[in-house]
């Protein structure tokens, strides 16, 4: 079967319900932001791995969110899918390993550059595609009745992205640059 189908050559595409809607609407908006970041995240999973230090729990966690994320994206495209996650435990469950990981962090007191070694800097980069994600589904959810726990799930993702950043960068001995305004 090839992977093309051209019915999407007038600008549409289908969901999982059959209907068809156009390219640049709120949903695809929202499924594409969150099909880019988990695209992102496969990057940020290679970069970690290349480190020389213990971050097998950090990329097996980045897939696990991989694989949430696509759980999301079939929600968003049809808010009455069958496959769900428990997108508040999993937020509780970012909070843990955000306060473990700050924990071996020094303590923050300026803003930071994104960037440091490629794992840091593709973390950064997974943690700004977050942020826009959460908007188009925030936009989405103006328009759409969601599970709420996505919002939390997306919010807390970007922050667990951006510590995850800074420890991965000090694992690598990769040095945060202060931004000087």
């Amino acid at each position: 079967m090839p992977i093309y189908t051209r019915t999407g050559d007038k600008g549409k595409t289908g969901l999982f319900n059959g209907k068809r809607v156009y390219k640049d609407s709120l949903v695809i908006e929202a499924v594409g932001s969150v099909d880019e970041l988990n695209a992102v995240l496969g990057l940020a999973a290679s970069k970690v791995s290349s480190i020389k230090y213990s971050v097998a729990s950090i990329k097996k966690e980045l897939q696990e969110i991989q694989s949430d994320l696509f759980v999301i994206g079939a929600n968003l495209a049809n808010p009455k899918s069958a496959s769900k996650i428990d997108s508040i435990k999993r937020a509780k469950e970012f909070e843990k390993l955000i306060d473990d990981m700050t924990r071996q962090l020094p303590r923050l007191m300026n803003f930071i550059l994104p960037g440091g070694g490629e794992a840091g800097a593709a973390l950064h980069l997974a943690r700004t595609v977050s942020r826009r994600a959460e908007r188009r589904i925030v936009s989405l959810s103006k328009k759409t009745k969601l599970d709420s726990g996505i919002l939390i799930y997306v919010n807390r993702l970007s922050d667990l992205l951006f510590t995850m950043a800074r420890f991965v960068n000090l694992l690598d001995k990769k040095k945060e640059t202060i931004w000087r305004g």
